[in-house]
């Protein structure tokens, strides 16, 4: 069938037609697109709105076409789009009688229909995805409640910490990320079809039996927004920019933990690579794409944003150009996830390497002047300045942090304040064991094996049931 025969006179251009086809990233939508025509056609026998034996040989080819796959169809810019190969190809199979499989609809709500359908099922993969990424990490998790390592910000020693408290962390950005997709999941389940091209249609069509055929909650409630509405895919490409950057923080971590510096992690050779001319090397490549190809969803998410910022209501053919962009961002996010997720199932922790690294440049500073509070009653701006002093000492002096006494604090007491601690030294001691530093802390969020041992079971919790 030729659209143009109708109201335009002659054909367009062949490059012109190549610049304006969807085909290329339709294929994404083909099944959607079918079981689209499925609906909208039974729903038309049902109503009476077309003759029932006309019907039925419009579903037989579209069944048969389902089965057959796109490959049956005609794909070349002179057809246009994924809508119209598909009535053409049933055109094909029972004559001019399949342009009733077109009443009462456009192209306009069935694509906005054909992409949430296929973009629900990405979702719903991606989610599984996350689900099982989330139980990778507290299986770690679990697995290294009392392995020690210190903690960082801005790069620099900050506090003890455990590798189990740390991993965890990873496992809540994931719980959140799935929760910001189940919510655009949830609010693109509304059926634009029956909108038509704007207006809906004066044929008696039943849009909560196409809706429910087609596995949404319910119809769009306004035919305008059901229409020209794209913000559901920005919404779930925002989510997916915001997982990507989840998983090029864990990519990014897992670079610098590598490093001989800081020899935390040992990545698995199949993540790995060498150098072509130092055969010594083992670079963390793999994570390094990661980390790369993550950046591609930013800029997915800004080109969307911009295509439809600026769109009057309601269809406007600019918002052909989003579909590209939603399925560059879906498989590019699909294929990161899964291998950051192997990535770190596969990453041994150091242990030792752990405990050394927390052992080491004064990560108990923190619990010193905590103790200086609980223990001599001081204020903690006060403590604060007596720690730092007596680390700056410490350093110059060459000394480590298990070389501070009780008689040091007091030195250092007695000259910033003109009094000394008098706390004991086996409390001193005891301040400055990271074991026992991240034991003490079991609060709500902190390191404690009990504490975290607590959140891994409302993890679990969650994955059995994440709704």
């Amino acid at each position: 069938m030729n659209l143009r025969s109708g109201r335009l006179k002659g054909q367009m251009k062949g490059e012109v037609a190549d610049f304006t086809s969807s085909l290329e990233f339709d294929r994404r939508i083909f099944q959607a697109d079918v079981r689209c025509n499925q609906a909208h056609t039974t729903m038309l026998i049902e109503q009476g709105i077309i003759p029932s034996d006309i019907g039925k040989k419009i579903l037989k080819a579209l069944d048969e076409l389902e089965k057959e796959g796109i490959t049956a169809l005609k794909l070349d810019s002179a057809v246009e789009d994924i809508h119209m190969a598909v009535e053409n190809y049933v055109t094909s199979k029972i004559g001019p009688e399949a342009g009733f499989m077109h009443t009462a609809k456009s192209r306009n709500d069935q694509v906005a229909t054909d992409l949430r359908i296929a973009l629900k099922e990405e979702i719903e993969e991606i989610e599984k995805e996350l689900l099982l990424f989330i139980k990778i990490t507290i299986q770690m998790a679990q697995n290294h409640l009392d392995s020690i390592m210190v903690g960082y910000t801005h790069l620099q020693h900050a506090q003890p910490t455990t590798f189990a408290h740390h991993l965890i962390s990873y496992a809540q950005a994931l719980k959140r990320d799935y929760g910001r997709l189940y919510d655009a999941y949830h609010r693109m389940n509304l059926c634009p079809l029956g909108s038509a091209a704007l207006t809906t249609t004066s044929f008696p069509i039943n849009r909560e039996q196409t809706a429910k055929l087609l596995g949404f909650s319910g119809p769009m409630e306004n035919s305008i927004d059901g229409v020209s509405s794209r913000d559901f895919i920005a919404e779930t490409v925002f989510a997916l920019t915001l997982l990507g950057t989840t998983l090029s923080k864990i990519s990014e971590e897992l670079i610098i933990w590598s490093t001989y510096e800081f020899r935390m992690v040992e990545l698995a050779d199949e993540f790995s690579s060498t150098s072509s001319i130092m055969p010594q090397k083992k670079n963390p490549d793999v994570a390094e794409i990661v980390r790369g190809k993550t950046a591609v969803l930013n800029g997915e998410l800004v080109t969307i944003l911009t295509i439809i910022k600026s769109l009057p209501q309601s269809y406007n053919r600019d918002l052909q150009e989003v579909t590209p962009h939603l399925w560059k961002a879906t498989d590019t996010l699909h294929s990161a996830l899964r291998i950051t997720r192997e990535m770190l199932a596969s990453a041994e922790f150091k242990d030792e390497r752990g405990e050394e690294l927390a052992r080491a440049n004064f990560s108990a500073a923190t619990e010193l002047a905590d103790l200086m509070v609980k223990e001599g009653g001081l204020p903690f701006r006060t403590a604060h300045q007596i720690v730092g002093r007596t680390v700056s000492t410490a350093l110059d002096k060459g000394m480590k942090a298990e070389d501070v006494d009780a008689q040091f604090l007091d030195d250092i007491s007695q000259e910033l304040t003109g009094k000394t601690l008098g706390i004991d030294e086996s409390i001193v001691k005891k301040a400055l064991d990271p074991q026992e530093i991240i034991g003490s802390r079991k609060v709500i969020g902190g390191p404690a094996p009990s504490m975290v041992q607590e959140v891994i079971d409302n993890l679990r919790e969650f994955v059995d049931n994440p709704s």
